[in-house]
């Protein structure tokens, strides 16, 4: 999406400030209300312990996450060497987990020194009563830095993920530096129920004539049951409390023709409604936005303003850009943000979202604020001109899980990510013409695992003309082929792999599984050049690489030849046999429920179902 570049001097402030590791905004109360940090000495048992579902040791994994070790401009190793010991320790601050979501929760753990990057926390969790464990994917070593006018602070920072809504989880931190400063912390912290209206609460009939009067006087808890009718776009100005939110609901035959705005309002939900415009929830706290049918001109349901935990899910939400040549591109005829959020705590989940410029999408520049744990899940996204997800300038832990992509010019944004981790987990795409990831501008902290990519053109190309920094790639599966040129754009020739700017020093890409229909298996990832899976193999990271065809999928799929034909979505999981099966690697709390020796690698552990993509 183009920047906008007018923001309040009070927003830029804040949210320079929660950039520099985040600390600042779960200090208060919005943090999780269960939250504990103690410090405790000593080891913590049973770290390589998974789930009880394979005995497979993650600790491989875990310690790649750690980090690498800096680079000094214009020092030699010996140089390096006379840092002081003192600045390799670890001196850590006070855990945090901030603007918990339904599935997810945040961990960010400050420290200062570990200068050498070599210090690793390793993470356990269950539900508070349990007696078993589960371990999780060590969190990720982030040295301080700035980009793009954000700065960051020095920490561990990371997520667990595909948690239970409403649940206490007791999670144990064991920080291990061979330069001094090992400890373990235990935290306490609870999901965010599903939003729900009150028991038993009063419903109000509400028809186009006394819509006025009944708004006018709701308090919290009501429900405003909308009769059939067609009611004029509106304002919302009232706000429910916790456990109490006014709820405005549709029924059959009621159409709102109009832009509904909730500007600065709380805990107030809106769900099964039809409406013929625009949905803003601006400066907003808690506001659901649930099962309606949204046909717009323009945006769809949008924040241009910090919100906090929005739950927006199981929307059908449609909008006016056309699937054509002329659409493509930032500067192509396209128009709106399918689902705009800024701010921290939202959950964007089983959404359809189909005709936009971007489908989903956070702000930025000067006006992304505060966008950190923010989680984008299971949505079915289709006919995106621009990009089908744009997670630019996420501050951290932001989760891009288990998203389809179908038809779209650039698949994932992340320009930049300002440190991270941001998550892309378990995504499929099909068609995307240019980069199915694009991490442009600097971008610092991208964790890629278990994606699958069918597309023309390049199956990863990142022209980023600049840096990735401190970036994991792991499981994906990525198959191309030839190419063309549309609207001046150019997808590549049809190479398995075209990253020349991957950083060597900080960046990683290995168990990855490349394909192309194009007549040679050639690329470049980062200074290596390639034209073989052995060169692929002895030349890069890529030691463990997989060379794949159209033949791994269990079902027929064919190249999308034709980019700018609206293809459906093709059923991309494996084949039982396929050359993928028990290629990958353990990735706690990823894929700790594989089945066979090792995890598939791709999006689907083969002979799964396929997840929910839309609307439930």
């Amino acid at each position: 999406m183009p920047w906008r570049l007018t923001v309040s001097a009070v927003a830029l402030a804040a949210g320079l400030s929660a950039c520099g590791g985040g600390g600042s905004a779960t200090s208060t109360a919005e943090a999780s209300p269960d939250s504990v940090d103690t410090a405790e000495s000593g080891e913590a048992p049973g770290l390589g312990e998974s789930d009880g579902t394979n005995t497979v040791d993650p600790s491989a994994f875990d310690a790649d996450l750690s980090g690498a070790a800096p680079q000094f401009a214009g020092a030699d190793p010996e140089q390096a060497e006379r840092m002081s010991v003192s600045s390799n320790a670890t001196t850590p601050g006070t855990v945090s987990t901030p603007y918990p979501t339904l599935h997810s929760l945040t961990i960010e753990w400050p420290i200062s020194g570990d200068a050498d990057l070599d210090g690793v926390v390793s993470v356990r969790f269950r539900e508070r009563g349990a007696t078993t464990w589960r371990t999780a994917m060590a969190l990720r070593r982030v040295p301080a830095g700035s980009n793009a006018g954000f700065s960051w602070g020095n920490r561990h920072s990371g997520s667990l993920m595909d948690l239970k809504p409403g649940t206490t989880y007791e999670i144990e931190l064991n920080l291990k530096d061979p330069d001094g400063g090992s400890t373990v912390r235990m935290v306490q912290a609870r999901t965010r129920p599903v939003p729900a209206p009150m028991a038993n609460a009063p419903v109000k009939a509400v028809t186009p004539s006394n819509f006025s009067s009944v708004a006018a006087s709701a308090q919290p808890g009501d429900v405003l049951q909308l009769g059939p009718g067609t009611y004029s776009g509106f304002s919302w100005s009232r706000s429910g409390v916790e456990g109490k939110p006014i709820v405005i609901r549709g029924s059959s035959g009621a159409v709102i023709n109009g832009n509904v705005d909730i500007i600065g309002q709380q805990h107030v939900h809106l769900t099964g409604l039809t409406i013929n415009g625009r949905v803003r929830f601006n400066s907003s706290k808690h506001v659901a936005i649930t099962r309606n049918t949204i046909k717009t001109n323009g945006d769809g349901i949008v924040t241009f303003l910090r919100a906090e935990n929005a739950y927006i899910a199981d929307n059908v939400v449609t909008g006016a850009t056309a699937w054509a040549a002329s659409s493509l591109g930032v500067s192509g005829n396209n128009v709106g943000e399918g689902i705009l959020v800024t701010g921290p705590g939202h959950v964007v989940m089983n959404n359809r979202v189909i005709g936009f410029r971007d489908g989903i999408s956070f702000l930025e520049q000067s006006e992304a604020v505060d966008q950190f744990s923010i989680d984008v899940l299971n949505n079915d996204i289709r006919n995106a001109a621009d990009d089908g997800i744009e997670a630019d300038y996420c501050f951290h832990n932001c989760r891009i899980l288990r998203n389809r992509i179908t038809n779209a010019f650039m698949g994932a944004s992340s320009q930049p990510s300002l440190g991270g981790p941001t998550f892309f987990v378990r995504n499929v795409m099909y068609n995307v013409l240019m980069s199915p990831f694009k991490l442009h501008n600097g971008s610092t902290g991208d964790l890629l695992l278990h994606n699958t990519v069918v597309k023309s053109g390049d199956a990863l190309g990142i022209f980023a003309g600049a840096p990735i920094r401190h970036a994991r790639f792991r499981n994906n599966l990525f198959i191309g082929g030839p190419g063309g040129t549309y609207n001046g754009y150019n997808t590549g020739s049809g190479r398995v792999v075209q990253v020349a700017d991957l950083d060597a020093a900080t960046s990683q890409a290995d168990y990855d599984a490349y394909g192309t229909t194009a007549s040679s298996f050639s690329g470049q990832l980062g200074s290596a050049r390639f034209a073989s899976l052995e060169a692929l193999r002895s030349q890069t990271t890529e030691k463990h690489a997989v060379q794949v065809g159209l033949n791994v999928f269990a079902s027929p799929t064919s190249m999308p030849g034709s980019p700018m034909t609206a293809y459906n979505a093709p059923d991309l999981r494996p084949a039982a046999t396929a050359a993928v099966v028990d290629k990958g690697i353990v990735i706690p709390n990823v894929n700790s429920g594989f089945r066979g020796a090792a995890p598939d690698i791709g999006a689907y552990e083969a002979g799964n179902a396929l997840p929910v993509y839309g609307p439930r």
